[in-house]
């Protein structure tokens, strides 16, 4: 695999800072530098939605400091955008400081640009490359990809378990079975999505409050709670002051909507079989408002039927030096007859987190 250069390596660190701030818009890095090839002259990343974007905050910076970008390459983790939404074009900004050349890590996969910016770019004679940084920069807005490419945000599944995947005692008991250090790389996972979804099992045994505590953010992601019957408690620690709550249910309760509605949620009824919420339908709900990565922190059962849907796309596995015994497993999705039933996983990435093990790996697609 060819080495990603410098300055779309700095673009891509750039593009990281977005996390958390950008969406629903993609996280987008941005380096001008001088016809030199060694002069940076601009940087920026994308801001909240309706504020500027990569490219404007680099071009914004190298004016702020009286230098021109004529003829200059312009380093961006993705396509410059060539449509009018909550901000100007990007490749229009571009054309307009005559920058020379446009790398752009990967093309735009939302309908409104998909490959218009570069050609545009094109028409107007900046020359333009794309490639460098592409997987990167894919794996950095898997969601928004999903999102535009599948109508679906990215779903993934965290999971704290003992070495024999153990979640909890037979008791409920699971506090805390992994380490501080793993908890606080959960929370920047959790801050990194645009919603954290539980179930009403989780919320009536464990009352959590499901934000982003270990880590500095500039806004909580959205709480999204399945809750069939409309049992969530209006004292629920998920009700937080500022901070959006959704209630899927599946059987209508005028009185309690009413109550929880008053709370500050948001109720949607979605009913699916068996009085159960339709889970593909609530994706497909979540997408439509804007939402790229869904981070499921569920029990048991909650992540057996999304898995049994086929509904996960990867699972982020957090594996303690610790043996529970007899206790409640990562998931309900057994029993098989033969291990070809089996769900195929590839691993993407194990690293050690303090004395314990994250697991990153992706749901095989037929």
């Amino acid at each position: 695999m060819q080495a990603t250069p410098p300055f779309m390596r700095q673009a891509l660190g750039l593009a990281a800072r977005a996390v958390g701030v950008s969406d629903p818009n993609p996280r987008v890095g941005c380096v001008i530098v001088a016809a030199d090839g060694h002069t940076v002259l601009g940087t920026g990343h994308t801001q909240p939605a309706g504020e500027a974007h990569a490219e404007a905050m680099a071009l914004r910076e190298a004016a702020a400091h009286g230098r021109s970008v004529e003829g200059a390459t312009v380093w961006v983790t993705l396509e410059p955008c060539a449509h009018h939404g909550r901000t100007p074009p990007c490749c229009d900004a571009l054309i307009a400081a005559k920058v020379g050349k446009v790398v752009a890590a990967l093309p735009d996969p939302n309908p409104l640009v998909a490959g218009e910016g570069l050609q545009r770019l094109r028409a107007a004679g900046i020359a333009v490359e794309t490639g460098p940084g592409e997987a990167e920069a894919r794996d950095l807005n898997v969601g928004f990809f999903s999102r535009m490419q599948r109508g679906l945000p990215w779903v993934r599944m965290k999971i704290a378990a003992s070495l024999d995947g153990r979640t909890a005692l037979e008791s409920g008991a699971s506090q805390w079975i992994t380490s501080e250090a793993a908890r606080t790389d959960g929370h920047a996972w959790r801050a990194r999505a645009s919603a954290v979804l539980t179930g009403i099992g989780t919320v009536m045994e464990d009352d959590p409050r499901l934000d982003v505590r270990h880590v500095a953010v500039r806004r909580q992601p959205l709480a999204v709670i399945v809750d069939s019957r409309l049992e969530t408690p209006t004292a629920a620690k998920m009700f937080i002051e500022g901070r959006p709550l959704l209630v899927y249910a599946a059987v209508p309760d005028a009185a309690r909507r009413g109550s929880l509605e008053k709370a500050g949620a948001t109720v949607v009824e979605m009913p699916g079989p068996n009085g159960k919420v339709d889970l593909a339908a609530l994706l497909r709900d979540l997408a439509r408002r804007e939402v790229n990565e869904v981070h499921v922190e569920a029990g048991h059962k909650l992540n057996g039927s999304l898995l049994r849907e086929g509904l996960v796309d990867e699972l982020l596995v957090y594996l303690a030096p610790k043996l529970l015994g007899p206790g409640r497993d990562m998931a309900n999705i057994g029993p098989l007859a033969q291990l070809s039933q089996a769900l195929p996983l590839e691993f993407t990435s194990i690293e050690a987190i303090g004395p314990d093990l994250r697991i990153r790996a992706l749901v095989k697609r037929p």
